[in-house]
């Protein structure tokens, strides 16, 4: 299947009820092909009424595996940046822009693939809805795919990280790079320092 020929999520996401509601139809969509491959659908966890919003790309293979977000590599070093910054995960709702692992395989191993335009468009009325669920007074964009399904095309994370940002509908936001980059990055130590900081000027916002 094409991306341009993806159906998009419209038709599965309840425009009713809450986050119980949206969980339990999650596995039910068939808006773009990702779930013939993936193991699982990966829904977004957190308090209903989060005052901060943390979106990621999409789930990774332990993700996938375990059915839950941020419980990987990344989301140890999630964990880590956000007892830095001040923030207390139980405290904040974490989801995808994406809610099916991409990968392709090398020998036994998945390895992660970007999600094609196609993937993030098809998946937004899931993210929409979140939004609209759990009203977060400000949202941390993680990494590139996140901006590009809440921000467009035209915003570039690493010229604005750390900003306050508004999305199209007003809310305040502020864009950081993928904790993923920083476990991969060669100067980590800098690098999780900037996303600490970033994530502190968030949390700021809250102050």
């Amino acid at each position: 299947m094409q991306t341009d020929e993806f159906a998009g999520a419209t038709r599965w996401v309840p425009q009713d009820g809450g986050i119980r509601k949206l969980r339990a139809a999650l596995p039910d969509c068939r808006g773009c092909d990702l779930q013939e491959y993936a193991e699982q659908v990966v829904p977004g966890e957190g308090p209903v009424r989060a005052r901060m919003m943390l979106v990621g790309e999409t789930p990774g293979d332990v993700e996938d595996k375990e059915g839950h977000v941020f419980v990987g590599p990344a989301g140890r070093l999630l964990d880590k940046a956000l007892a830095e910054a001040g923030i207390d995960r139980s405290e904040v709702y974490l989801t995808n822009a994406v809610k099916h692992f991409r990968f392709e395989r090398q020998g036994k191993r998945r390895i992660h693939k970007t999600p094609a335009v196609g993937h993030i468009v098809a998946c937004h009325p899931w993210l929409d809805r979140e939004l609209a669920i759990v009203k977060p007074e400000l949202v941390v964009i993680l990494g590139a795919v996140a901006a590009r399904s809440l921000l467009g095309t035209g915003f570039k994370v690493t010229e604005h990280r750390g900003e306050r940002v508004e999305l199209p509908d007003g809310r305040a936001a502020v864009a950081t790079v993928h904790p993923s980059a920083v476990v991969r990055s060669q100067e980590f130590r800098r690098d999780f320092a900037d996303f600490v900081k970033d994530l502190r000027a968030a949390a700021d916002l809250l102050a």
